[in-house]
């Protein structure tokens, strides 16, 4: 699970010198996608060739107990050859070569693939496993364009606040323990090291000061954006680290140096199971997260054996073992009966996941639909969050 996790760190870091402007995700659909859209499945072609996330393509070289390519070459006669990659915007830049039939991708890619037609739609009625998949997960922004789906969900997680149970007392209900000046906890405070999580603090701005009108966290126009940066340089007095290496902030949980700020559940339970006095929450306001996404390249040659792929990922068994070996919720609750922990990530708590904000690349095209407003791209997160950390 620990070579898995560390996959987790360098998700959203990466500087995007340029942003395709996107188009709104309408709910009219978009007619020329659709009659792209495969219609009827054929022979299997023999072979597929995947990019992913380390740990989301496991075939039993790694730890035994952990397999779930051999069963689908079996199954199709589709041999699986893999590639990871590192961060999103590498898996862009890979996607673009054409040597990839299917890509599992995040929030902060998925809407660069889709509007560059890297990626095609999904016709989800010719995938057997699709329906069980939470409705909460489906036609969201970073799946679907203009009314069309192009992928299937595979698995999702929140950014929680972790803190010590022996120290920070009482026990926090919100994140003003990692935003405010007069924290009784600065200096031994840690935050995400990535220009995203200026998400996080228009997240708490959103519930604190709604005079700035901020609606979603990925769509924040000069004004907004300058607030969160203010917000961002008073917790910069607090922080005693930013985090991108899972294992520095376990470290730093497990000596005191640290005592509270952003994590996952994963991690929790990692420390928790070294005695680690630790306990996370979802704040009262809720969080930014992650829900990744199974996608089709735009030009494969191997459209059976990708549409397969899809389904078999998306099958319970499957699924629960991915997204278990990860360490993050699955994508059905079918799946959960083949894990012991749903409960424990909130697996398909529909109340609690929408207190969630998956991770969205900002545009300048206000994702919030306002068309009377520019908003801030990730180039100017980039250069917001340099300037916060000096």
């Amino acid at each position: 699970m620990r070579t898995a996790l560390t996959r987790r760190a360098g998700i959203a870091g990466v500087a995007v010198a340029s942003i395709v402007a996107l188009a709104g995700c309408g709910t009219g659909g978009d007619t020329a996608a659709e009659s792209d859209m495969l219609t009827e499945l054929g022979e299997f072609e023999g072979q597929v060739s995947i990019l992913a996330w380390p740990g989301y393509v496991e075939d039993g070289s790694n730890y035994p107990e952990y397999d779930w390519v051999s069963s689908f070459e079996e199954a199709t006669g589709c041999m699986v050859t893999t590639k990871t990659y590192g961060t999103s915007d590498e898996a862009v830049n890979l996607m673009k070569t054409g040597e990839y039939d299917v890509v599992a991708a995040s929030g902060d890619a998925t809407n660069r693939l889709m509007v560059a037609g890297d990626v095609q739609p999904v016709n989800v009625d010719l995938l057997e496993n699709y329906d069980g998949i939470y409705e909460f997960l489906k036609n969201k922004s970073h799946n679907t364009y203009n009314g069309v789906e192009y992928g299937v969900p595979h698995g999702y997680g929140a950014n929680l606040l972790q803190y010590r149970t022996d120290i920070v007392n009482p026990a926090p209900t919100s994140w003003d323990v990692v935003w405010e000046a007069d924290s009784p906890y600065a200096g031994k405070v840690t935050a995400y090291d990535s220009p995203i999580y200026i998400a996080d603090a228009a997240v708490y701005l959103m519930a604190t000061n709604p005079d700035l009108g901020i609606t979603n966290p990925y769509a924040l126009d000069e004004t907004q954006l300058a607030a969160a940066v203010e917000l961002l340089k008073v917790q910069r007095g607090l922080v005693n680290e930013y985090w991108s290496d899972y294992l520095v902030q376990a470290q730093s949980f497990t000596t005191g140096d640290t005592v509270v700020g952003t994590t996952w559940q994963v991690i929790t339970n990692v420390l928790e199971g070294e005695a680690v006095p630790v306990a996370s929450i979802l704040p009262e306001e809720g969080s930014t997260g992650w829900s990744d996404t199974w996608m089709i390249a735009g030009d494969t040659a191997n459209v059976n054996c990708a549409y397969a792929w899809l389904d078999h990922m998306a099958d319970p068994e499957t699924n629960a073992a991915a997204t278990g070996y990860f360490g993050e919720a699955p994508s059905s609750d079918a799946a959960c009966d083949f894990r012991e922990d749903c409960d424990v990530f909130h697996a398909g708590d529909e109340e609690y996941a929408a207190q969630l904000w998956y991770w969205t690349t900002p545009v300048a095209e206000c994702l919030d639909g306002r068309t009377d407003a520019v908003c801030t791209d990730y180039a100017a997160w980039t250069a917001a969050w340099q300037e916060i950390k000096g």
